[in-house]
């Protein structure tokens, strides 16, 4: 059997970048001082005209951002999660979600997965924040096919979009000719009938691993690939929750307010249904290796196989 292929969708990012700068010349690419790490570097290169640095200032390149998305430029304000929902959530709501611009946010290095850059670098709240924003829209790709399609459709939205990569590379798990990426709705990965198992970002393979284990022990899951938060397919969420009665939803991220809090809104709304949230459980990441980092928080195929298991009991 093959080796499966795998690329870090911060790599996808730049990539996509590039590919879209040579079709719009009105792309704009921003970033803090860390294009080598974003990987808009790769953009700087080919656009250098097309790229500024705005140092460690992350702050002010929101406004920056804001401020040449009036002029009819779609700029993509890149850096790490923590800076871009954290240091900078003031300019990101009043400068760029109040007007409503059409600004697009490429924040790389998110969750856990960032390893050894430890606790202060591991941003885990940063879906939670955008959410609270009226009309942000959140992308959190599972994928380097995935990333792509969702920095082209956020160049093609109108408005202010977040967009949430990783540093780890990941398995391409799209690579496939059906695969179709629509804004605001969800893809359903495998049927089932015992439980819908909700994932996103990279946590979507890891479904797609504990699906494979669960079936071996007799329990059928539903997987759903949730790739755009804000808006939420709450549509395709309640017919499988109607379907399967039983929901688990599973993020690199915290339990509070990420995706796992945005399907307990909805379902407890239109079709309430046991619900158990995988993610971070309110605690702070630690520094070590990305992957065993993934298996100790309970992230990887494994642990959620075996919180899926406990669950169905």
């Amino acid at each position: 059997m093959s080796e499966v292929k795998k690329i870090a969708t911060r790599e996808s990012y730049g990539n996509a970048l590039v590919e879209l700068g040579a079709e719009h010349d009105n792309l704009i690419v921003l970033d803090a001082d860390l294009a080598a790490a974003t990987k808009t570097g790769v953009f700087k290169k080919a656009y250098p005209d097309r790229h500024i640095d705005c140092g460690i200032a992350e702050c002010n390149m929101m406004g920056i951002a804001a401020g040449l998305s009036t002029t009819g430029i779609v700029p993509f304000a890149s850096t790490f999660a923590m800076f871009a929902a954290g240091r900078a959530f003031e300019q990101v709501r009043n400068s760029i979600g109040y007007p409503h611009l059409n600004v697009k946010i490429g924040a790389t290095h998110a969750g856990i997965s960032v390893g050894e850059d430890g606790a202060t670098h591991q941003c885990n709240e940063d879906i939670a924040l955008m959410r609270t924003i009226p009309g942000m829209v959140i992308l959190n790709p599972a994928d380097d096919v995935e990333a792509k399609a969702c920095v082209k459709a956020a160049y093609e939205y109108n408005g202010p979009v977040y967009l949430r990569f990783g540093r780890l590379a990941v398995p391409v798990i799209n690579d496939r000719p059906d695969y179709k990426f629509e804004l605001g709705k969800g893809v359903v990965l495998r049927e089932g009938k015992d439980v819908t198992i909700v994932a996103t970002g990279l946590c979507v393979s890891s479904a797609l691993e504990a699906a494979e284990k669960l079936a071996a022990d007799g329990i059928d899951a539903k997987i759903i690939n949730i790739h755009t938060i804000k808006p939420l397919d709450e549509e395709l969420i309640v017919a499988a929750a109607k379907e399967t009665g039983k929901v688990v939803t599973v993020e690199e991220h915290s339990v509070i307010g990420g995706l796992g809090s945005a399907v307990c809104d909805a379902l407890a709304e239109k079709c309430p249904v046991p619900v158990k949230k995988i993610g971070v459980q309110d605690v702070f990441g630690e520094s070590g290796p990305a992957v065993a980092l993934l298996a100790k928080y309970k992230l990887d195929g494994e642990g959620v196989y075996e919180q899926v298991k406990e669950f169905c009991k």
